[in-house]
């Protein structure tokens, strides 16, 4: 069957058919997705179902009130183990960062939220999946790319592509309803366990984007605190440990981003690519992950030949464009996602950090199967001894 794209309000409009139908929208309580329940409203749509998938770290406090006002079904869903353990994990082996500038974080929780929409939209036999990413935002290819790669028969997309509609447009309309606590939402914020980010309103414009300093909750540095050491541990690729104690990789990076945070370590921006080659701004703070990607580096050249590691770079960036692009469940991140866990199996270890104001440095790196040297001076000796004199034959 052809996959039926949504790109703007007119391919919403509903028939008999679909009037009293499910339809599924992707809702993350914020002034887009807000809007789009508010759109399908006025259209007549009463079987509306609005899919929440809680990622560990939500800003949103009202979501129940405003599916309510706006006659929607909410569905919330556990996300947080499956997006730690499946798409945070290979992240941080894959070394996942978009050009060298910041970390990626959307790239990951997109397919993971198609996905979980997808499988509630089969279950209520919806006719289509809806979100409202923007055309300037890069959500649009990477959620429409994993619905696609998926399979869904249904329809699906963005009403947003080609019908925009200004975010002050969108808070007076919501606040005519009653909803007036979104009607100051005129910077976009996207937050999971890996990543507050923000962009739009403000952050539109790279030669001034001083950033509003209450936008920022896990990187603010508390006065007086004291310098203070954390140990990571990861046993074959994966982290399991927090200064000695094993915890799940949610949990443990939940208790990072508070202890870096403290310190001000994490703020990242860049500039990412649209499809048109055109760029847009993203600002974000990820304190854990600043120090995940870093100890993971750290014990991959203690124990990878160093080859091997040059060769796992070309595969790095390759893996991060094809999630970038939004296709995740393709072929080629998969494959190489095969390479990067052989390597990981070799990166078990410790790396202890001393955190400062705004930095960390090593203290320690302690790997199981280690390459490096202890004593220099010590090896120089005994590989001196253990060499064949000069024109003696081997």
């Amino acid at each position: 069957m052809r996959q039926q794209l949504i790109s703007s309000f007119a391919d919403i409009a509903p028939g008999p058919a679909e009037r009293d139908r499910p339809v599924v929208t992707l809702f993350s309580g914020g002034l887009d997705s807000s809007f789009l329940l508010y759109r399908l409203k006025e259209a007549g749509l009463t079987n509306v179902h609005a899919v929440h998938v809680d990622l560990g770290a939500t800003d949103e406090t009202d979501l129940a009130v405003v599916a309510d006002r706006l006659c929607a079904q909410l569905h919330v869903i556990d996300g947080r183990r499956e997006f730690a353990d499946d798409y945070v994990r290979p992240a941080v082996a894959a070394q996942a960062v978009y050009l060298g500038t910041h970390p990626i974080s959307s790239s990951l929780s997109r397919p993971l939220i198609a996905k979980l929409a997808m499988e509630v939209a089969t279950d209520l036999d919806a006719w289509g999946v809806l979100h409202s990413a923007n055309r300037s935002q890069n959500t649009l290819r990477r959620l429409n790319g994993a619905l696609s790669l998926l399979g869904f028969t249904g329809r699906f997309g963005s009403p947003y592509e080609h019908d925009p509609t200004g975010r002050e447009a969108k808070s007076r309309a919501l606040e005519e309803i009653g909803l007036v606590h979104l009607s100051k939402r005129l910077t976009s914020i996207d937050a999971n366990l890996w990543c507050r980010e923000f962009e739009s309103g403000a952050l539109d414009d790279p030669e001034g984007h001083t950033v509003p300093e209450h936008l920022y909750h896990w990187s603010t540095r508390s006065a007086g605190i004291a310098d203070e050491t954390v140990e990571i541990g990861f046993s074959q690729g994966v982290p399991v440990s927090l200064n000695g104690t094993r915890m799940p990789l949610p949990d443990l990076v939940g208790n990072l981003n508070r202890q870096a945070g403290t310190h001000g370590i994490g703020r990242y921006s860049g500039l990412e690519h649209l499809p048109g080659g055109q760029k847009v701004l993203e600002v974000r703070e990820m304190p854990a992950a600043s120090l995940l990607l870093g100890s993971y580096r750290h014990l991959e050249t203690a124990t990878l030949d160093a080859e091997l590691i040059r060769e796992k770079m070309h595969l790095e960036q390759l893996w991060v464009r094809e999630a970038l692009e939004g296709r995740w469940f393709g072929h080629l991140r998969g494959a190489s996602q095969s390479f990067i866990d052989f390597c990981a199996t070799h990166v078990t270890g410790t790396v202890r950090w001393l955190l400062a104001p705004g930095m960390a440095t090593t203290e320690s790196i302690t790997a199981d199967r280690p390459l490096y040297l202890r004593n220099r001076e010590d090896w120089e000796r005994e590989s001196q001894n253990n060499a064949v004199p000069p024109g003696r034959p081997a």
